[in-house]
């Protein structure tokens, strides 16, 4: 029960993070340790999930889909997104700076906790990390386009199969990048309003995008796994300008509806932001919201790493993905038990033989 509950917070962290442009709750998964467990389940949704039925029922489909796992985390995303969907408007209405604060300090210790060199890690691995920044930087840039495709339906098809691509990906908001098409305040006032016809055009594009990209990441993960995760730190680094609290507009695009859609930003001092807009910076705030939000995930990551794994061993998962049915685990110590006892046995019996040859020699001398 422990484990499920664990699970369902971890869920309601991401949905709270995936809520507020600028923030993924791929972060949340990567800070608290389920990131590449959520790619690898996400990845059985698939063909070989009718193989997993037939071969071992309902309860073969639970294991292989590790719906142990899943189902307590869409529990609290879906939780967490339709109670902070209200608090998100408010928050961004009346206290933006503050807000922007509190996931400025979270995501940069995020980048802090992920970016730790592994084992294996070369001086190439550079090159992956400056393009997840580069790609952080020019997503936002190219999404207005899909705001200009003319039909609702198309756009928020193509949208949800983006914006959930993004969620995956640590760093990247998938929130962000529906403002920039245009589509958060039609998605948000959506889940708001209970709109299922909205949603379920939405949920179509997000199932899409699901399918595709999740089988990319788990391939990457799987033959490039050190480049995968410095791609993934650009990804977070690069996302931070987008919630540097004091920031003026400089650039934007009107959207379908008439919407401001943000294209670009000038980065300001705390001085002179208070100097252009002639309202208070919130510094002392800010940086005590800073602080929070950092300790939050200093504190999550130390957590994440002492838990036990949230599911199922991976390995159950992937077997099921073969031909056959997954192999018992204790097949293997069967197999080294047996090693050891035939071992063993020819041990005693060539001890035995020698020992009777001596005694023939023995006997022989005698005569």
């Amino acid at each position: 029960m422990k484990r499920y509950l664990g699970i369902f917070l971890r869920g309601a962290g991401m949905g709270a993070a995936d809520a507020v442009p600028g923030v993924s709750g791929g972060t949340i998964a990567f800070v608290t340790g389920i990131y590449e467990e959520l790619i690898h389940s996400i990845k059985q949704f698939g063909p070989s999930a009718f193989g997993a039925w037939r071969r071992g029922g309902l309860s073969g489909l639970a294991i292989h889909l590790n719906l142990t796992f899943l189902l307590p985390l869409l529990a609290g995303v879906a939780v967490s997104l339709i109670s902070v969907a209200h608090l998100v408007v408010w928050l961004m209405t009346d206290y933006p700076l503050l807000l922007n604060g509190f996931f400025f300090g979270l995501v940069a210790a995020s980048a802090l906790v992920v970016s730790r060199h592994p084992v294996d890690w070369r001086w190439w691995h550079i090159l992956p990390l400056i393009v997840g920044l580069l790609l952080a930087h020019w997503l936002p840039s190219l999404m207005p386009i899909i705001g200009m495709l003319g039909s609702q339906n198309l756009t928020l098809l193509l949208g949800g199969a983006i914006a959930i691509s993004a969620m995956l990906l640590p760093g990247v908001s998938g929130s962000f990048l529906l403002l920039t098409m245009g589509l958060y305040g039609t998605v948000m006032d959506g889940i708001r309003g209970f709109d299922f016809g909205l949603l379920g055009v939405f949920g179509l594009g997000c199932l899409f995008g699901l399918f595709v990209f999740s089988r990319l990441l788990s391939w990457l993960l799987e033959h490039h796994h050190t480049a995968t995760l410095q791609l993934l730190v650009g990804f977070i680094i690069g996302s931070l300008p987008v919630l540097w609290p004091w920031r003026e507009l400089i650039r934007y695009q009107l959207g379908p509806e008439g919407q401001m859609i943000p294209l670009d930003y000038r980065y300001l001092t705390p001085g002179d932001y208070a100097l252009l807009t002639g309202e208070s910076a919130q510094l002392g705030g800010i940086v005590v919201l800073v602080l929070i939000g950092s300790t939050l995930v200093l504190w999550l990551a130390r957590s994440g790493r002492s838990l036990p794994p949230a599911g199922p061993d991976n390995a159950i998962s992937q077997a099921s993905d073969q031909d056959g049915p997954p192999s018992p685990p204790d097949a293997p110590h069967h197999s080294r038990s047996s090693q050891r006892a035939s071992s063993s046995k020819r041990a005693n019996s060539s001890q035995r033989a020698s020992s009777s040859q001596r005694a023939n020699k023995e006997e022989g001398s005698d005569a």
